[in-house]
Protein backbone atom coordinates (compact mmCIF):
# COMPACT_ATOMS: atom_id res chain seq x y z
CA UNK A 1 0.00 0.00 0.00
CA UNK A 2 2.46 2.59 0.99
CA UNK A 3 4.74 1.57 -2.89
CA UNK A 4 0.90 2.55 -4.16
CA UNK A 5 1.40 5.87 -2.29
CA UNK A 6 4.42 6.61 -3.64
CA UNK A 7 4.02 5.49 -7.03
CA UNK A 8 0.85 8.16 -6.78
CA UNK A 9 3.23 10.74 -5.78
CA UNK A 10 5.98 10.13 -8.22
CA UNK A 11 3.64 10.21 -10.94
CA UNK A 12 1.53 12.72 -10.13
CA UNK A 13 4.63 14.88 -10.24
CA UNK A 14 6.25 14.14 -13.37
CA UNK A 15 3.13 14.91 -14.97
CA UNK A 16 2.91 17.86 -13.70
CA UNK A 17 6.95 19.04 -14.29
CA UNK A 18 5.65 18.27 -18.25
CA UNK A 19 2.18 19.54 -18.33
CA UNK A 20 1.91 21.83 -15.20
CA UNK A 21 -0.48 21.45 -12.45
CA UNK A 22 -3.40 22.77 -14.04
CA UNK A 23 -2.95 20.63 -17.38
CA UNK A 24 -3.21 17.13 -15.35
CA UNK A 25 -6.62 15.64 -13.77
CA UNK A 26 -6.87 13.35 -11.36
CA UNK A 27 -8.01 10.62 -13.84
CA UNK A 28 -4.88 11.40 -16.11
CA UNK A 29 -2.98 10.53 -13.02
CA UNK A 30 -4.80 6.81 -12.27
CA UNK A 31 -5.01 6.06 -15.92
CA UNK A 32 -0.88 6.80 -15.91
CA UNK A 33 -0.58 4.42 -12.82
CA UNK A 34 -3.24 1.98 -14.70
CA UNK A 35 -5.46 2.01 -11.66
CA UNK A 36 -8.93 3.28 -10.66
CA UNK A 37 -9.69 6.49 -9.38
CA UNK A 38 -11.54 5.17 -6.76
CA UNK A 39 -8.10 3.04 -6.06
CA UNK A 40 -6.21 6.24 -5.78
CA UNK A 41 -8.56 8.05 -3.53
CA UNK A 42 -7.69 5.53 -0.76
CA UNK A 43 -4.53 7.59 -0.87
CA UNK A 44 -5.19 10.95 -1.11
CA UNK A 45 -8.11 13.04 -0.97
CA UNK A 46 -7.83 14.95 -4.61
CA UNK A 47 -4.95 16.49 -6.60
CA UNK A 48 -4.13 19.33 -4.40
CA UNK A 49 -3.55 16.41 -1.49
CA UNK A 50 -0.88 14.87 -3.72
CA UNK A 51 0.48 18.51 -4.37
CA UNK A 52 0.07 19.58 -0.55
CA UNK A 53 1.82 15.85 -0.30
CA UNK A 54 4.73 16.91 -2.99
CA UNK A 55 5.84 20.02 -1.13
CA UNK A 56 5.80 18.84 1.87
CA UNK A 57 8.22 16.27 1.32
CA UNK A 58 10.67 19.46 -0.37
CA UNK A 59 9.93 21.16 3.04
CA UNK A 60 11.20 18.39 4.87
CA UNK A 61 13.85 17.35 2.77
CA UNK A 62 15.09 21.14 3.15
CA UNK A 63 14.95 20.87 7.16
CA UNK A 64 17.08 17.52 6.70
CA UNK A 65 19.86 19.43 5.06
CA UNK A 66 19.49 22.48 7.25
CA UNK A 67 20.37 20.02 10.22
CA UNK A 68 23.25 17.91 8.43
CA UNK A 69 24.72 21.36 7.49
CA UNK A 70 24.00 22.59 10.79
CA UNK A 71 22.42 26.39 9.25
CA UNK A 72 19.26 27.56 10.60
CA UNK A 73 15.96 25.63 9.66
CA UNK A 74 13.70 28.40 10.41
CA UNK A 75 12.96 32.23 10.00
CA UNK A 76 14.94 34.46 11.99
CA UNK A 77 12.08 35.55 14.20
CA UNK A 78 11.69 31.30 15.22
CA UNK A 79 15.22 30.74 15.97
CA UNK A 80 17.41 34.36 16.31
CA UNK A 81 19.54 32.71 18.25
CA UNK A 82 20.34 29.93 15.61
CA UNK A 83 21.43 32.89 13.23
CA UNK A 84 24.03 34.78 15.34
CA UNK A 85 25.97 31.34 15.67
CA UNK A 86 25.89 30.21 12.25
CA UNK A 87 29.47 29.77 10.81
CA UNK A 88 30.66 30.45 7.34
CA UNK A 89 31.95 26.82 6.53
CA UNK A 90 28.57 25.52 7.04
CA UNK A 91 27.21 28.14 4.60
CA UNK A 92 29.81 27.52 1.92
CA UNK A 93 29.04 23.63 2.54
CA UNK A 94 24.99 23.98 2.53
CA UNK A 95 24.78 26.30 -0.38
CA UNK A 96 26.88 23.61 -2.60
CA UNK A 97 24.07 20.77 -0.82
CA UNK A 98 21.78 23.01 -1.92
CA UNK A 99 22.98 23.74 -5.80
CA UNK A 100 23.70 19.93 -6.26
CA UNK A 101 20.10 19.09 -4.63
CA UNK A 102 18.36 21.80 -7.29
CA UNK A 103 20.14 20.72 -10.16
CA UNK A 104 20.62 16.63 -9.95
CA UNK A 105 18.10 15.16 -7.43
CA UNK A 106 14.87 14.05 -9.49
CA UNK A 107 12.49 15.32 -7.07
CA UNK A 108 13.57 18.91 -6.61
CA UNK A 109 14.62 19.34 -10.53
CA UNK A 110 10.78 18.44 -11.72
CA UNK A 111 9.13 20.50 -8.30
CA UNK A 112 11.57 23.12 -10.10
CA UNK A 113 10.16 22.18 -13.84
CA UNK A 114 6.26 22.28 -12.24
CA UNK A 115 6.17 25.67 -9.86
CA UNK A 116 8.23 27.38 -12.86
CA UNK A 117 5.42 26.41 -15.66
CA UNK A 118 2.74 27.43 -12.88
CA UNK A 119 3.66 30.82 -11.21
CA UNK A 120 2.63 32.77 -14.72
CA UNK A 121 -1.02 31.16 -14.56
CA UNK A 122 -1.60 30.86 -10.39
CA UNK A 123 -1.06 33.24 -8.11
CA UNK A 124 -0.91 31.18 -5.31
CA UNK A 125 1.83 28.85 -7.67
CA UNK A 126 3.81 32.73 -8.08
CA UNK A 127 3.58 32.60 -4.36
CA UNK A 128 5.16 29.60 -3.73
CA UNK A 129 7.84 30.09 -6.12
CA UNK A 130 8.72 33.26 -4.48
CA UNK A 131 9.31 31.83 -1.72
CA UNK A 132 10.91 28.62 -2.46
CA UNK A 133 13.44 29.98 -5.25
CA UNK A 134 13.56 33.82 -4.41
CA UNK A 135 12.14 35.92 -1.66
CA UNK A 136 12.34 33.27 0.44
CA UNK A 137 16.23 32.09 -0.27
CA UNK A 138 17.30 35.96 -0.43
CA UNK A 139 15.37 37.00 3.09
CA UNK A 140 16.91 34.02 4.79
CA UNK A 141 20.66 35.07 3.43
CA UNK A 142 20.18 38.20 4.66
CA UNK A 143 19.08 37.72 7.60
CA UNK A 144 22.24 35.40 8.02
CA UNK A 145 24.58 37.65 6.78
CA UNK A 146 23.13 40.74 9.06
CA UNK A 147 24.20 38.63 11.78
CA UNK A 148 27.45 37.28 10.41
CA UNK A 149 28.24 41.15 10.24
CA UNK A 150 27.15 41.79 13.62
CA UNK A 151 29.81 39.06 14.95
CA UNK A 152 32.42 40.48 12.90
CA UNK A 153 32.72 37.27 10.63
CA UNK A 154 31.98 39.38 7.58
CA UNK A 155 32.76 43.02 6.64
CA UNK A 156 29.80 45.69 7.38
CA UNK A 157 27.85 46.00 3.90
CA UNK A 158 24.33 45.92 2.87
CA UNK A 159 22.92 42.55 3.58
CA UNK A 160 20.24 42.40 1.40
CA UNK A 161 22.14 43.43 -1.20
CA UNK A 162 24.98 41.16 -0.33
CA UNK A 163 22.38 38.21 -0.79
CA UNK A 164 20.83 39.32 -3.90
CA UNK A 165 25.05 38.95 -5.22
CA UNK A 166 25.37 35.64 -3.23
CA UNK A 167 22.15 34.14 -4.73
CA UNK A 168 21.80 35.49 -8.20
CA UNK A 169 24.47 32.60 -9.44
CA UNK A 170 22.71 30.04 -8.45
CA UNK A 171 19.68 30.59 -10.71
CA UNK A 172 21.69 31.55 -13.48
CA UNK A 173 23.50 28.36 -13.51
CA UNK A 174 20.42 26.38 -12.83
CA UNK A 175 18.91 27.86 -15.67
CA UNK A 176 21.95 27.19 -17.82
CA UNK A 177 22.19 23.50 -16.02
CA UNK A 178 18.89 22.35 -17.81
CA UNK A 179 20.37 23.24 -21.35
CA UNK A 180 24.13 22.25 -20.87
CA UNK A 181 25.43 18.68 -21.05
CA UNK A 182 28.39 19.13 -19.07
CA UNK A 183 26.67 19.13 -15.54
CA UNK A 184 30.61 18.97 -13.65
CA UNK A 185 31.64 22.49 -15.23
CA UNK A 186 27.82 24.02 -14.09
CA UNK A 187 29.07 22.69 -10.49
CA UNK A 188 32.52 23.73 -10.85
CA UNK A 189 30.95 27.14 -11.54
CA UNK A 190 29.10 27.53 -8.81
CA UNK A 191 31.79 26.56 -6.36
CA UNK A 192 34.08 28.60 -8.04
CA UNK A 193 31.47 31.50 -7.18
CA UNK A 194 31.11 31.31 -3.82
CA UNK A 195 34.62 30.66 -2.80
CA UNK A 196 35.16 33.61 -4.62
CA UNK A 197 32.11 35.50 -2.79
CA UNK A 198 33.55 34.38 0.67
CA UNK A 199 37.23 36.02 0.12
CA UNK A 200 35.88 39.32 -0.70
CA UNK A 201 33.56 39.10 2.25
CA UNK A 202 34.88 37.63 4.87
CA UNK A 203 36.23 39.92 7.81
CA UNK A 204 40.34 38.82 7.17
CA UNK A 205 41.30 41.22 10.63
CA UNK A 206 39.00 38.99 12.83
CA UNK A 207 39.38 35.75 10.24
CA UNK A 208 43.39 35.82 10.64
CA UNK A 209 43.65 36.58 14.38
CA UNK A 210 41.49 33.01 14.98
CA UNK A 211 43.35 31.40 13.12
CA UNK A 212 46.86 33.02 14.03
CA UNK A 213 47.97 33.58 11.02
CA UNK A 214 47.70 35.82 8.17
CA UNK A 215 47.80 33.61 4.89
CA UNK A 216 45.15 31.50 5.85
CA UNK A 217 43.09 30.13 2.67
CA UNK A 218 39.39 30.98 3.23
Amino acid sequence: MADTKENILWTALRLFARNGYAAVSVSKIAGELGITKGALYKHYKNKQDIFDSIIQRLYEADAERSKEYKVPEKIFDDEPLFYRDVAIENIRAFINAQFRFWMEDEFSVNVRKMLSLERYRNPLMAELYQKVFAGGPVSYMEDVFREMMKQSVLENDNPKQLAIEFYAPFYLLLSLFDVSSNNKEIVELFESHVEKFIKEHINRTRFSKKHNRKDVRV
